[in-house]
């Protein structure tokens, strides 16, 4: 009996020290809870107060970084084509000596880097000069040079003209890049061609659009000649003398001069008039001799 009494005791101590135990590990497993519980939401509150710094300075960082952004799409945003246009303009002036004007338009064309197509001087009823000029001077200097031959003389009159190509140039550009493109297919053809028929087909199709082709680029490089170098037709003309311009109110050496004239005039028609009747006057003459010499010898028989 008192052993088994003792093996209870033994018994409720080992119980009685195991829920010591436990106890003791919940409590200090609660404390550690409770402790890492307050670690975990002071650990939060830090990471939390620290992204939103983070932000803060991300936001900070983005404006510049944003900024530069737009700066580099604005750089590499193409730029609009550069216009095409054809500027011609005719100026007629009115100088003391068209042969000195010309040169010195010559020179000015040429000294803005342009050339003269063509020129040509007459002269007028004897007595005054005047030159036609084409001139082609590039487009950066063509203001210039108008504003010159412009003060060269009296303006007489200007005319200018722009038209905008630059459609037709993109046009054409196009055009040409197919064209291109289409003569290398047909060429391609041709080097995998065995058949002779097909050959000589695609012989006439190359041709045709090699034709095609040359037929854009003269027309390319008229466009190009005439986008580059602006067209100015200048006209110069001498004044009329001071005689030719007088033509009212005429003065004594003027009436003298006309009755002259009036004078020498009537006496070639006289002189005409007597010559168309001497043949006639001639005839009479004789007649009337030999009228009177029948007279006198039947005047002389009757004595």
């Amino acid at each position: 009996m008192q052993g088994a009494s003792f093996i209870r005791t033994g018994r409720g101590r080992r119980t009685a020290s195991a829920a010591v135990l436990l106890a003791a590990v919940l409590a200090l497993g609660g404390c550690g809870a409770a402790s890492n519980a307050s670690d975990s939401k002071a650990d939060r509150g830090g990471v939390a107060e620290s992204g939103q710094q983070a932000d803060a300075a991300a936001g900070k960082a983005e404006e510049p970084a944003a900024g530069s952004a737009r700066t580099e799409r604005q750089q590499k945003t193409p730029k609009p084509a550069a216009a095409h246009v054809i500027r011609t303009a005719s100026l007629s002036v009115e100088v003391k000596d068209a042969s000195k004007a010309a040169a010195h338009a010559r020179a000015t064309a040429q000294d803005a880097g342009g050339l003269v197509e063509k020129e040509t001087t007459e002269r007028v009823d004897g007595t005054r000069d005047t030159s036609h000029l084409v001139l082609r001077v590039p487009q950066d200097a063509y203001d210039e040079v108008l504003r010159d031959l412009s003060g060269a003389g009296k303006l007489v009159s200007r005319t200018s003209a722009a038209k905008d190509v630059t459609d037709q140039v993109v046009d054409t550009d196009s055009r040409i890049a197919t064209q291109r493109a289409s003569v290398a297919r047909v060429r391609k053809l041709m080097e995998r061609a065995e058949k002779l028929a097909d050959v000589v087909t695609l012989e006439g199709e190359l041709s045709s659009r090699q034709a095609n082709l040359e037929s854009l680029l003269a027309e390319q490089a008229s466009l190009k000649d005439r986008t580059t170098l602006a067209t100015i037709t200048l006209d110069l003309v001498e004044p009329e003398t001071a005689a030719e311009a007088a033509d009212d109110d005429p003065g004594f050496t003027d009436a003298l001069a006309g009755g002259w004239h009036a004078f020498v005039t009537m006496l070639r028609w006289l002189a005409m008039a007597v010559g168309a009747a001497a043949p006639f006057l001639a005839v009479a003459a004789v007649l009337a001799l030999l009228w009177r010499l029948l007279r006198r010898r039947r005047g002389a028989k009757g004595e």
